[in-house]
């Protein structure tokens, strides 16, 4: 049997309004009428209707979460990040993930809005206009985690990643490297192509290398990527010294497919990942990284939310957070 706020209302003695105060934790209620009331809906065992007080209250404490895939190690700990602060603020997650699919994005946004979330916060490898239009015209605010538009109307929260990618190339460079590969993601999506390749070119550029077509790989930032990239860069007739992986899977694939081939990592073959997740630290060696402050992303993405559901001053929609190099064993 569904138990309304009706049978308790009826079963304390009470009007239906205040088992409503009650539930809500409305101050104005006499202490022995709120336990008399809380004694009841605990012994019926009466439940809250959250899309009946949400038509009611117009906010349902429910936000929208889309993620490419929970599965990842990267997005696991951006997850948890959002999830933290949005219980810490009383909000419920709704979690999907979309594969990257932009047809599966658009139509969890779409369910996400009919389900009567107060917000969403959105993550995609590649942000094109038809996402940008959905965003624009939906009735609650989104917050981009991990992830860039190029007009930057969209609230988001990253780091520089065309100055890591810079770091980390620069990096290889004070050690007396000049064949440096690059290991990316896929060049479709603007973090990769207009950021991370144009930090790695800059690097170059600025110490006097010539930048080698040849040396660049496009992954898709797996571990199998990052084993078949190392068996492309031992075909080339002149070999790179360092590798710069855009993501701890692939530099993983890199360090064990160096290793199947007799080659030693740092000796060798010097290594730096990207995001430093705790894959960068369940491989021996472990990886240098680019410190990507992954939960540090989600639970800031997911304050700023809670600003804009609240109607909270906002000082800058486009949040960067800082990072640095983790130097670990995969370099000398």
């Amino acid at each position: 049997m569904n138990i309304t706020i009706y049978d308790v209302a009826r079963e304390a003695n009470v009007s239906m309004a205040t088992v409503s105060r009650v539930v809500n934790g409305n101050p104005n209620v006499k202490p022995t009428t709120r336990k008399k009331v809380l004694e009841v809906i605990e012994r019926l065992g009466y439940r809250p209707n959250a899309v009946a007080r949400g038509l009611a209250s117009k906010k349902t404490t429910t936000v929208g979460v889309i993620l490419p895939d929970v599965s990842s190690t990267f997005v696991a700990e951006l997850a948890r990040g959002i999830e933290d602060i949005a219980t810490m603020y009383k909000y419920n997650i709704i979690l999907s993930n979309s594969d990257q699919n932009m047809d599966k994005e658009l139509h969890l946004l779409n369910t996400m809005l009919g389900k009567q979330v107060d917000g969403i916060v959105f993550m995609g490898g590649n942000i094109e206009e038809a996402h940008v239009t959905e965003f624009e015209k939906s009735p609650v605010p989104i917050v981009l985690a991990g992830s860039i538009e190029k007009s930057q109307t969209i609230p988001s929260v990253n780091i520089d990643y065309e100055q890591a990618a810079y770091d980390a190339t620069e990096a290889f460079i004070q050690k007396g490297h000049e064949k440096i590969a690059l290991l990316i993601g896929p060049l479709r999506e603007p973090i990769n192509a207009e950021k991370k390749l144009e930090g790695y070119k800059r690097a170059l550029q600025d110490a006097s290398i010539p930048y080698h077509e040849e040396w660049v790989i496009e992954g898709d930032y797996t571990y199998d990527s990052g084993l078949e990239a190392f068996e492309r860069l031992l075909e080339l007739d002149s070999k790179p010294t360092a590798i710069f992986a855009g993501s701890d899977e692939m530099a993983l694939g890199i360090v064990h497919g160096a290793q199947d081939k007799g080659y030693h990592v740092p000796q060798d073959v010097e290594v730096i990942s990207s995001d430093s997740t705790r894959l960068a630290l369940m491989v021996r060696p472990q990886l240098t990284s680019v410190v990507q402050p992954l939960y540090d992303i989600g639970a800031v993405a997911m304050r700023l939310l809670t600003k804009y559901m609240n109607k909270e001053e906002v000082s800058d929609h486009t949040v960067v957070l800082p990072h640095r190099i983790e130097q670990r064993n995969s370099t000398k």
